[in-house]
């Protein structure tokens, strides 16, 4: 069995796309332990609850040193027995302590064919507003192991996905969604949780 802790700040689609395939019965041997979220009113939270998964929140503003913060957030996880962490829109930088603890254990998934729109500042509408600005008529996701840097992680999968005349920031967002980040996350938890994953150097080799 593969456990995971889905972490998440928002709405929690993606967190919503791993839970279907699970009851599809799509993703055998993998099971959500804890939903763990950077915000008490994140709407994904609702969606645990509705699965009777437990959940937790963890805000770094509740701990007067980073150091405390990062201890306790490593506890949590620890606490689970989770083999792999999944962030789902996760809008925090993990501490560096669980980075290492989990090595090649965190995937990630990214609105963009990294490296075009990645690092520092890229998440969320501010993706695919650069998308647009710069014109490119190929967008996508991409699911990444998460290293010491930000999005600079073996890429495990991508998948492109056309931008259209007269899009907006927001019709985008929703058309790599469901194209690409919904369909690439589960895959990728399929993928792992069958051994069929390797990592040599910054790059990820999937087996047959």
């Amino acid at each position: 069995m593969l456990r995971l802790a889905v972490l998440v700040s928002g709405g929690g689609t993606n967190l919503q796309a791993l839970l279907d395939r699970i009851d599809q019965g799509k993703l055998k041997g993998v099971s959500i332990e804890v939903v763990i979220s950077s915000n008490d009113k994140a709407y994904a939270l609702q969606r645990a609850i509705s699965h009777n998964i437990p959940y937790a929140v963890i805000k770094k503003k509740d701990y007067d040193k980073t150091e405390e913060f990062d201890q306790a957030f490593l506890s949590l996880l620890k606490s689970y027995k989770v083999d792999l962490i999944v962030l789902a829109g996760f809008l925090m930088i993990l501490p560096l302590n669980i980075v290492k603890h989990y090595n090649n254990r965190i995937i990630n998934v990214h609105p963009s064919l990294i490296p075009s729109f990645s690092g520092q500042g890229f998440y969320g509408l501010k993706v695919h507003e650069e998308a647009l600005a710069r014109g490119v008529k190929l967008t996508g996701a991409t699911v990444h192991f998460v290293d010491e840097g930000t999005d600079t992680g073996p890429i495990i999968l991508q998948r492109a996905v056309p931008v259209l005349y007269g899009d907006t920031a927001e019709t985008l967002q929703k058309r790599v969604m469901e194209e690409a980040e919904w369909e690439l996350l589960p895959e990728a938890v399929r993928l792992i949780s069958e051994d069929r994953v390797r990592v040599e150097g910054n790059k990820v080799i999937i087996e047959d």
